[in-house]
């Protein structure tokens, strides 16, 4: 699933079918592949100009549904949707910020790295506790 939100994109795995906790795994090569490729890419009108993603990544519950009348779309809602929305507005460029839901979900398969950021105040939510996403492990990901 994913939705355009003015200049960000939300990305969600695991919706309207469950995938149990490989929701985690999927978005974080996602993210991953995302954050290298951006390094090697050039816009070809605007040369040595580079584009700087910022992400973030959290799991949790998420309630969906079709709305509108016009233009009926498939839309996802609930507070992990503005949670992850947070993860990636407190962030810093070229980094994916996660919360520890999602960080205790990839540490359980052992494929990936990740750093602690520390204590980050989000808006409305409160004080949470996040980490860097820095790369996958040499082993192949557990899925």
């Amino acid at each position: 699933k994913v939705e355009t939100i003015g200049d960000a994109y939300m990305v969600a795995s695991g919706v309207p079918v469950s995938n149990g906790t490989h929701h985690a795994i999927e978005v974080a090569k996602m993210s991953l592949d995302l954050l290298a490729k951006v390094l090697t890419f050039e816009i070809q009108h605007k040369p040595g100009f580079r584009l700087k993603l910022r992400m973030g990544m959290h799991s949790g519950s998420v309630v969906g549904g079709v709305v509108g009348t016009k233009i009926p779309h498939y839309s996802i809602f609930g507070d992990t949707v503005e949670i992850a929305g947070l993860m990636e507005s407190t962030g810093q460029p070229m980094k994916i910020q996660m919360t520890e839901s999602t960080t205790s979900i990839l540490e359980q398969t052992g494929g990936f790295m990740y750093t602690p950021r520390g204590v980050v105040h989000l808006p409305r939510v409160g004080e949470y506790s996040t980490y860097w996403l820095v790369g996958r492990k040499e082993e192949e990901v557990v899925t």
